[in-house]
């Protein structure tokens, strides 16, 4: 009966596919006639359909530069299309059911192959079955597309049907890649009817509520093939989605996991940098640098060539919340600024905040940087690194229990002695610098519900410049996280974080002063976040964070038995900062979403402490000094606390356009200390207390976002305004190393910024990139009766970081798949300066006369970089992958200033001009993947 059973059921499918033949000759035998010149793809196939059954599937990015041009009369499709798709990598295929597929590389089989029902078929849960148990599944040539396939065409039944069936259920789940089992982050998971849609996190969770029934769920995500997955949705459940790598878009610039985020997401002033994007920016020494490529981006610069600190709208350095897996970092940089301290082969994604700032973030004015790292592979163990001119690395991953727990350590090292021995100058010839870090993450899945990570990092810098003082510096940084889903719509995250960074001058050149002088601070948080996924229209994010600080300002010690130095060690600081927090994403429509946040932060400065006090109502000076005021460990000897607003709306204006409004209002109780223009290593930090009050910030911002060309072209208009404080200035000599009343060199000044930004992108092809201009102003006032002097008369001058023009290009081509290229074009307002304009006796002595604070600017900035990067072949099954890029950093040799100074030579005032690269800077670097 078996036997007769299976007769029957091959000559079913026999009759079926003979039906199916005829009725695709029917179709083959419509005639087409078509008159195009310079037609997109999109009106080509239009027009077929308004005049045949055809029907076409294709992904627009892959068409959205192809133009057709034909004159035919009574011509079948397929020699049509043979016309059309002439000279591309394009193929079609048409289905005997009507449908012209059109794929690129890789050609859609429309038929089954021969002897399609004498093999065993492979299901989706990766079982074997008897032949002829899945004549459904489409098949696709080549690589894994068939395993993909199954997946695709399976039906996944989630919770149980009942008659009836109506409401809502709520659908939730991980997004991992298949290769390496890895989360996908910022991946867009949707149905398309009803449009309803989520993000997955930084976990790759995603949670979506939906119409009780059947759905094709869609899956965009940067580097990921475009995936779906068919549901049939009864009741609450969960389904772990595995995705596989884009291959084809190595090295490319693409954003399709969100490419109509710009538009339809809620966030405005956020910038999601993927690291292929990263990785083809040509830098200084062709080392990969993350927070080179983020100052490429609109509302982001820096003081000068060399320097790793960022002014985000206005911003000093310290206002930026920089955070490493949620570990605050202090100098996120190595060598002099010229690296930074981000090791690319571990990071996985890099989120910039400079509007619009979520809720669960605060402590700084102007932005928030967001550095996270892979979590390593899980299913298979692997080795990547690279060899520079200055430095190499080298990062090795792997499963410790397969599917359930990673590693991931990753090592970076330079030896850029040699460099330094090659310079003509004796000073230089006679120094030494070098630097290395370390990085290491583990992860361990317990169960479907809870997941724990624990990540570490360790860096440190050494130079010395000829025979004079060792300069060293240290970051460490630790966090702890765990990951529990109460249920589909509901889970949190309980982060606990160590931070530290310290540095140390020693200068024994001369014994008899000999001496040693450090700065420390350390920092441990405590963090616990919820996400509750209300309904499809409400997303809810609610939580509370505690910081400790502990800060050693400085202290000079003697070094060697003949030191003449005197100990001189500055009071500890102590402060606890804590804060609430509660915010909504409401979808009032389809086009209109509000976003309403509140965080409310409280500050406690700590003792032990010795506070002085000071005359009222006049300049604070060590002449007006009343009393010392002592505090017991853990009194508080200043309270400050205040509300943060955070609101931002959309409005879509068409299914490509909208507008978008923000407000922010930030507080920041930690200042930094410096009396450079740029971040140096020798920066202290400073707690607010009770004569140094916390810095508050608000913006408003305007923006407008605009994609074309199928979302492969996006435009972005954005307009703020900020104002800013009790931010720490200067006075005029001010001293600010072991200064044991800082607050009589310095003042609470106030401050407004405000700008115009605007940026295009081209998001694929061969060409890709982003072009931004910025139109900006910074303005400082300092008119404080507590001030001794009044700056410039009491009115605003241009801030230290006041550069009103600024225009970036990065472009990338790709000639082949083992070969592209990369250019950049940078230009900028010169930054303002200080300058002597005139000289006067002063009794028997000669004084300098100075101009207004700022009044005049150093000569503008412009840098041309170029790059080759050539990959090898793209064979999957071979021992190791590896490219080479070839990178030339200032390919036209300007010299560009870092800072001008001056000099009393002959009695007269000489001006002098420093430059960091002043030549062209040639690099080779060998990358290589196990």
């Amino acid at each position: 009966m078996t036997q007769l059973y299976r007769k029957a059921f091959l000559l079913a499918v026999s009759l079926l596919c003979c039906l199916l033949h005829s009725h695709a000759q029917t179709r083959a035998e419509q005639l087409i006639t078509l008159d195009l010149k310079d037609a997109s793809f999109e009106k080509f196939a239009q027009e077929i359909e308004t005049k045949t059954t055809y029907r076409f599937y294709y992904d627009p990015t892959t068409v959205d530069s192809l133009l057709v041009s034909m004159q035919v009369t009574q011509k079948p499709l397929k020699e049509i299309m043979e016309q059309a798709l002439a000279g591309t990598e394009l193929k079609f295929a048409i289905t005997p059911q009507g449908a012209v597929l059109i794929t690129q590389g890789k050609e859609f089989m429309a038929n089954l192959p021969e002897n399609f029902f004498n093999r065993e078929k492979t299901t989706a849960s990766g079982t074997t079955s008897p032949a002829g148990t899945s004549t459904t599944t489409p098949y696709m040539a080549g690589g894994n597309s068939k395993k993909k396939a199954v997946s695709e065409a399976k039906l996944y039944v989630i919770g149980v049907k009942r008659d009836n069936a109506s409401g809502n259920a709520n659908l939730a789940g991980h997004l991992r890649d298949a290769k390496t089992g890895e989360p996908v982050i910022g991946a867009s998971v949707y149905i398309q009817s009803p449009l309803l849609a989520t993000t997955t996190d930084q976990y790759g969770y995603y949670s979506l509520t939906l119409p009780v029934g059947e759905h094709e769920l869609i899956i965009r995500a940067i580097g990921i093939k475009n995936s779906k997955r068919r549901i049939a949705l009864y009741s609450n459940g969960k389904l772990d989605i595995e995705v596989e790598e884009d291959v084809r878009s190595l090295k490319e610039v693409l954003v399709e996991a969100e490419k109509d985020r710009n538009v339809a997401g809620m966030q405005m002033g956020m910038e999601r940098l993927d690291m292929r994007a990263i990785k083809q920016v040509p830098t200084a020494f062709g080392e990969t640098d993350i927070l080179r490529v983020v100052l490429t981006l609109p509302g982001v610069k820096s003081v000068g060539e060399g320097s790793t600190g960022m002014n985000v709208r206005g911003g000093s350095t310290d206002q930026n919340l920089i955070l490493f897996n949620d570990a605050t970092v202090y100098n996120p940089s190595h060598l002099f600024g010229f690296f930074s301290a981000f090791n690319p082969d571990i990071v996985k994604s890099v989120e910039l905040h400079k509007s619009n700032i979520p809720a669960r973030y605060g402590g700084r004015l102007s932005s928030v940087l967001e550095v996270i790292t892979r979590d390593g592979n899980k299913k298979k163990f692997g080795a990547s690194g690279g060899i520079g001119l200055l430095t190499s690395r080298l990062t090795l991953e792997g499963p410790i229990i397969k599917d359930k727990t990673s590693f991931i350590i990753a090592g970076r090292s330079t030896y850029s002695d040699w460099l330094l021995k090659k310079l003509p100058k004796e000073s230089f010839s006679k120094s030494s610098a070098s630097f290395y870090d370390l990085n290491a993450q583990v992860n361990h899945e317990i169960n479907s519900e809870n997941t724990l990570y624990f990540s570490g990092y360790l860096s440190k810098d050494k130079f010395q410049l000829g025979s004079d003082s060792l300069y060293n510096f240290t970051n460490h940084n630790a966090s702890v996280k765990w990951k529990h889903i109460f249920h589909n719509k509901l889970y949190s995250v309980l982060t606990g974080a160590y931070s530290h960074y310290g540095y140390g001058v020693n200068s024994e050149k001369n014994p008899v002063n000999a001496a040693n002088l450090t700065f420390d601070m350390k920092q441990a948080n405590l963090q616990a976040d919820f996400n509750y996924f209300l309904n499809s229209k409400h997303t809810l994010d609610f939580g509370a964070s505690s910081i400790l600080y502990n800060i050693s300002p400085g202290s000079l010690t003697p070094v060697g038995g003949e030191s003449l130095v005197m100990p001189d060690i500055l009071q500890r600081e102590k402060a606890l900062e804590s804060a609430l927090y509660v915010s909504d994403q409401f979808d009032i429509s389809p086009r209109l979403s509000v976003y309403v946040g509140l965080r409310y932060s409280i500050f406690n400065a700590l003792g032990p402490r010795e506070v002085y006090t000071y005359a009222p109502n006049v300049p604070k000076t060590e002449s007006t000094i009343l009393d010392t005021v002592s505090y017991g460990g853990g009194k508080a000897l200043a309270t400050y606390q205040g509300p943060e607003y955070r609101f931002s709306a959309r409005f879509g204006l068409t299914d490509h356009s909208s507008v978008k409004m923000s407000f922010n209002r930030m507080r920041q109780y930690i200042h930094m200390l410096s009396n450079t223009a740029s971040m140096s290593p020798t920066d202290t930090w400073k707690l607010s207390d009770a004569n140094v009050k916390p810095q508050v910030g608000d913006q408003i911002a305007l923006g407008y976002y605009q994609n074309f060309r199928a979302n492969t072209i996006e435009l972005s208009v954005e307009g703020y305004y900020k104002k800013m404080k009790d931010f720490l200035d200067y006075r005029n000599g001010a001293n600010i190393i072991l200064n044991h009343h800082i607050e009589t060199d310095v003042a609470n000044a106030e401050g407004k910024a405000y700008g115009v930004e605007v940026m295009l992108k081209k998001l694929t092809g061969k060409l890709n990139g982003w072009v931004s201009y910025t139109y900006s102003r910074t303005l400082v006032r300092l008119n404080n009766t507590q001030v001794s002097e009044v700056i410039n008369k009491g009115e605003f001058y241009p801030s230290n970081v006041d550069k009103p023009h600024d225009f970036t290009l990065i472009s990338n081509y790709r000639f082949s798949q083992r070969f592209s290229s990369s250019f950049n074009f940078t230009y900028s307002t010169g930054r303002p300066i200080t300058l002597p304009i005139a000289k006067y006796q002063d009794g028997n002595a000669t004084r300098i006369f100075y101009s207004d604070r700022n009044e005049y600017r150093v000569p503008d900035y412009y840098r041309v970089d170029f790059a080759l990067n050539i990959e090898g072949n793209h064979k999957v099954q071979k021992l190791a992958h590896s490219s080479w890029t070839l990178a030339v950093y200032n390919l036209t040799g300007r010299k560009n200033p870092y800072s001008v100074y001056f000099r009393t030579e002959e009695g007269k005032v000489k001006g002098y001009k420093l430059s960091i690269f002043g030549q062209p800077i040639p690099t080779i670097t060998y990358n290589f993947k196990f």
